[in-house]
């Protein structure tokens, strides 16, 4: 296998180190104040609970231009006393290298991947830049599931708050339990462990000059571990903290996104989820604990005035789109919202089983059709702002598994949809 999109210079650092038993990935673009903090818990992780194993990091950029790379070079532990190692631990090799390819993370894992492979490592890890709550414990979740348990992909679990993660909660995370039968909480979390077989598998898989390769990679991981029987796990690494953002504010590249990656996923594996039914928990690593989270301000009235105006203003495109049930419902709602705001599971499910549709029969270009899904997902996210507002971190979970639960027992509607190309009767 040719590797024409690794530099000379990382090739020859590679044959110079061999062989290595762990590999983390950090990809990275402009994360200095950051990525130091990152490195040091990667550093930390891999002394404390893999001293005898031989470990790289990989620091993957997409051309930074604010000294991230020189961060990543001059980044280091104190001590391993500190943390309570004794003897000394193998050294840890950097390899830091600007990646080739289409701009996105998926070309940056491209890069991990195919170091990765020709390192033969046994196991892998990768995470973000920007993380501030990443300790050294996340490597040893991430890791030794691949090491001692002989799983070949873990997926983090975190705590975030509950209008944290709106995206994940109310579209990817019901979808991905229905249509591939597993429990997976956080589908596109970021922070994931593979094994190196694992690595070797994605890589040789032609996507890298699609839109996996700018923005689908995560999902696309998940979904192709669970489609082709890889054993899959989570670990539970605790809060995930970065940049809060109001839900309320504009998501509207990040819906089209992640819905498009999903939904291109979707068909890829037709007609293979077809007949799965249910959901199943999967193995998990870890010690859950309640977690201090920092608030996230949210503007209810913003996002139901978004989801009044883009409906009723929409209504024609929408007669493409949605059943005329859906949309009746939906303009009901818009003309007398409800007093508090409330968008029914039921019809929420309906929407995004309608919205898959229409992706695959493309009904309207990709991008107008999925940008037209962004009021109508702020009237649900405000519909969940109301509804949870009283809610411990065990009723979210419950809210959400009965979310999952509508998601599954409607499944068989998107099923016909599928079957008839995505055209209702």
């Amino acid at each position: 296998m040719t590797a024409e999109f690794l530099r000379e210079e990382v090739l020859q650092s590679v044959q110079e180190i061999g062989e290595a038993d762990i590999l983390i990935g950090i990809p990275s673009f402009n994360n200095a104040r950051t990525i130091g903090h990152v490195v040091r818990a990667v550093r930390a992780g891999l002394a404390k609970y893999f001293p005898e194993q031989r470990v790289v990091l990989v620091n993957s950029d997409g051309g930074s231009t604010d000294g991230t790379s020189d961060i990543v070079a001059q980044a280091e532990i104190a001590g391993t006393s500190r943390i309570l190692v004794r003897g000394t631990p193998q050294p840890m090799r950097k390899l830091i290298t600007a990646y080739q390819g289409m701009p996105g993370k998926g070309s940056a894992f491209r890069t991990i991947f195919e170091i990765a492979r020709r390192l033969n490592v046994r196991a892998c890890a990768v995470v973000d830049s920007d993380l501030r709550s990443i300790a050294p414990e996340w490597i040893q979740l991430l890791v030794a599931p691949v090491l001692n348990e002989e799983f070949d992909y873990v997926c983090p679990l975190y705590s975030r708050h509950k209008y944290d993660g709106t995206i994940t909660n109310s579209i990817v995370y019901p979808m991905v339990r229905t249509v591939y039968g597993k429990r997976i909480r956080q589908p596109i979390g970021g922070d994931f462990g593979f094994s190196g077989r694992m690595a070797s598998y994605y890589l040789a898989e032609d996507v890298w000059e699609s839109d996996v390769a700018r923005f689908g990679i995560d999902i696309w991981m998940t979904t192709t571990a669970l489609m082709t029987g890889w054993p899959i796990c989570q670990s539970y690494v605790g809060a995930k903290i970065h940049d809060a953002k109001d839900p309320s504010s504009d998501l509207t590249a990040m819906l089209m996104q992640v819905t498009g990656s999903l939904f291109g996923q979707l068909a890829a594996h037709a007609p293979s989820w077809y007949d799965v039914e249910g959901s199943e928990d999967v193995p998990t690593f870890g010690f859950e604990y309640e977690v201090g989270l920092e608030p996230i301000p949210v503007n209810i009235d913003r996002m139901v005035n978004a989801f009044t105006h883009g409906v009723l203003d929409l209504s024609g495109f929408y007669k493409s789109v949605l059943s005329p049930s859906t949309l009746g419902a939906l303009v009901a709602l818009a003309q007398k919202p409800p007093q508090p705001f409330h968008v029914p599971n039921d019809l929420w499910v309906r929407v995004v089983y309608d919205f898959a549709a229409a992706h695959l029969r493309q009904a309207a270009p990709p991008d107008h059709l999925l940008r037209s899904l962004t009021p109508l997902y702020l009237g649900r996210t405000a519909s969940w702002v109301v509804e949870s507002a009283s809610y411990g971190a065990s009723e979210v979970e419950q809210a959400l598994d009965t979310l999952g639960q509508r998601f599954e027992a409607l499944k068989p509607d998107l099923v016909a949809l599928w079957k008839k190309g995505g055209r209702a009767s």
